[in-house]
């Protein structure tokens, strides 16, 4: 059998050139991770009290952004649905071409990061605004 009987001679070896980007990308959340856990409190509350509820009664980071977003209103969960599931379906929608090689953010596919990079902007301005910038009765505050 011969290297090229499945036609691998095109392709460049995942091993070092693949790994040194996800190993990179590693390190960066690492530290990102490390210093949020450092610099940011955690926002844990005291034990449930049926009786006293929080004002405003808040979700957790990571699901503070969809609350900001139905306290608009309740039809906008779906558009989130619906960017969720184009999300899980991208690898088989017919946007892409084949790769080459490994690089972030290929030309090639210039439509998937535009939409990647604004849906991601949009979630961490969200989240932003329901952990900092909203108060009782969920109205807008200042944070100072």
């Amino acid at each position: 059998m011969t290297p090229d009987r499945y036609g691998k001679q095109d392709f460049i070896k995942s091993s070092p050139h693949f790994f040194r980007l996800i190993y990179g990308a590693l390190l960066i959340f690492l530290v990102l991770s490390l210093c949020g856990g450092v610099l940011l409190p955690a926002p844990l509350l005291g034990p449930a009290d049926p009786g006293n509820p929080p004002n405003p009664a808040k979700s957790a980071w990571f699901l503070l952004w969809i609350q900001e977003l139905v306290s608009y209103s309740t039809v906008l969960i779906y558009p989130a649905l619906a960017t969720g599931l184009l999300f899980l379906l991208l690898p088989w929608l017919p946007l892409h071409r084949h790769a080459w090689r490994a690089s972030w953010l290929p030309r090639g596919q210039l439509a998937v990061n535009i939409i990647t990079l604004a849906v991601f902007s949009l979630i961490i301005i969200l989240t932003c605004v329901a952990a900092y910038l909203r108060g009782p009765q969920w109205s807008f505050v200042t944070p100072f």
